[in-house]
């Protein structure tokens, strides 16, 4: 091609990086290329949160308009800004690689609470003007106070360096593009299956002329097949629910095993509770439709969750806000069981709150450096509470899976298993080498007498205990819909004659929602 390729960008920070890093990569295709910086609705207008601004493609528009006028050849975009239908004579050529998709909290070391979810403190000010991280921010901590935050990665940041916030969102994929030193905050990554990313965030959208065969060539040679199909999906959801960048609509996408698996989360409003989904499908045909008509057509039913419920759980929140009627119940009481000594080990693992709980309230000595697993995430908040950071957290339902990775991650070294009297040592069981395990029995489960047995439509059993308490009482009526925690939760539910439990895709309070959402 004997043209010079102009490029076209916003003149952001970050903008500027994502065009850089394209133009080298044109240069690379043996292109010659240069960049032009175009100014967009949303780098002009500062003042004023999106909500207030007009229609869709606040930072694309401008670009666009450019593009079709042959002032531009090539339009570099964050893929998540873009509009899901492109103007009339434009396409994308190329998607990127993804980075991370994942937010980061960044947090004021002054304001951090580490026994607190998100690990900000009660009431903290929390910087972001995104209605999708509003409305689930509020849903899995409703103390905070949102307020407003314009401006590029740095100048944001500068605002939380002048004590104009506690906390402030990010995506990671900016901070990791800029290589933004953080070191004077607290950093928390959230896992993108928890806190649930905007469609294609993380990817980069090489936009250019319907009509420009001969550059089409080129920059699509740049294209991400894997990443296309999974945003694809990301995208469609978003297309089906006519929404742009300020809808609070979170979509993650991944693909294992040739299988589509996708997490959403849908507000009406930034101040309203989200709907929360997990699906699988082989396919992506009609993959979108279906999340799309399953979010529309949840409607609130009546839940009884077998443990007690604090006013601030996420699970609660997100059901009661969508019209559900929830009650939680424990159907056994915890006992304490003391204990003489600890052993000195490598590791601490633990397969409940209640064994974090029972064991550090004994104040056990342990060595300097020990380090520390827990279930999955629930557990990992409550080892926080007690000043303690885990080292392996298990993300799934099956606890066969989890400990199979555990043993893994600790190879040679040592385990203590504080637990529950009769406990069912699945994890242990998938070491291979007994002899570096140690069990101690921290807490004790007993049936509650005067537990009661409300009517609902759905039953969330937490506990294989749970369970066998509940059963002893009353059973399963053939209209009821069932959920398990876990594998070993389902097992003792097809003993007591249940054989078709929904399992969640994981074990914290997102996980179960999801799964009673699904139903």
């Amino acid at each position: 091609m004997n043209r010079k390729i102009i490029i076209g960008s916003r003149g952001s920070d970050l903008a500027l990086w994502q065009a850089n890093h394209v133009l080298r990569k044109v240069q690379k295709l043996g292109l010659t290329a240069e960049l032009k910086i175009i100014t967009t609705q949303g780098d002009a207008i500062q003042n004023l949160s999106f909500d207030k601004l007009e229609g869709k493609g606040f930072f694309t528009k401008e670009i666009e308009e450019a593009l079709l006028k042959k002032e531009i050849d090539l339009a570099v975009h964050s893929h998540k800004d873009l509009p899901t239908t492109s103007p009339e004579g434009l396409k994308i050529a190329a998607v990127s690689e993804r980075e991370d998709a994942a937010e980061l909290i960044v947090i004021r070391k002054e304001a951090v609470e580490n026994g607190l979810k998100f690990s900000f403190k009660k009431n903290a000010k929390v910087g972001t003007s995104s209605a999708r991280r509003k409305s689930q921010l509020l849903a899995f901590r409703d103390d905070i106070i949102i307020e407003e935050l314009r401006g590029n990665v740095p100048t944001r940041i500068q605002k939380l360096l002048d004590k104009k916030y506690d906390a402030i969102m990010l995506a990671a994929a900016g901070v990791e593009r800029l290589r933004i030193d953080l070191s004077e905050f607290k950093v928390v990554r959230l896992d993108p299956k928890e806190f649930i990313p905007a469609p294609a965030q993380g990817v980069l959208g090489l936009q250019i002329r319907e009509d420009d065969h001969e550059l089409f060539e080129y920059i699509n040679k740049l294209n991400s097949e894997k990443v296309e199909d999974i945003i694809g999906v990301e995208r469609k959801v978003l297309n089906l629910f006519d929404g742009g960048c300020q809808l609070p609509l979170g979509i993650y996408c991944i693909k294992e095993d040739n299988k589509f698996k996708v997490w959403a989360s849908k507000s009406d409003a930034w101040n309203t509770m989200p709907k929360r989904l997990y699906f699988e499908s082989f396919t992506d045909e009609g993959f979108a439709e279906k999340i799309v008509n399953k979010l529309n057509s949840i409607k609130g039913t009546s839940v009884l969750i077998t443990r007690d419920l604090k006013e601030n759980s996420f699970f609660k929140n997100v059901l009661e806000g969508n019209g559900y009627k929830v009650q939680g119940v424990s159907f056994i009481e915890i006992k304490p069981v003391a204990i003489a000594n600890v052993p000195q080990t490598d590791w601490v693992f633990f397969a409940s709150g209640n064994a974090i709980e029972h064991f550090f309230n004994q104040n056990p000595e342990l060595k300097p450096k020990t380090k520390f697993g827990v279930i999955g995430k629930s557990t990992e908040l409550e080892l926080k509470k007690h000043n303690r950071n885990a080292a392996f957290v298990g993300s799934i339902n099956d606890t066969k899976v989890v400990g199979k990775k555990f043993a893994k991650a600790v190879g040679e070294e040592t385990v203590l298993f504080p637990q529950a009297k009769g406990g069912l040592r699945t994890i242990q069981q998938q070491f291979t080498d007994a002899g570096k395990l140690s069990d101690i029995v921290v807490y004790e489960t007993v049936k509650k007498e005067n537990a009661s047995m409300p009517e609902v439509e759905i039953v969330v059993f937490t506990s294989p205990s749970n369970v066998e308490s509940y059963f002893e009482k009353g059973k399963i009526n053939a209209t009821q819909k069932v959920i398990a925690i876990g594998k070993s939760t389902e097992k003792k539910l097809i003993e007591k004659g249940v054989e078709n439990s929904v399992l969640p895709v994981s074990f914290d309070e997102s996980g179960l929602a999801e799964a009673v959402f699904g139903i």
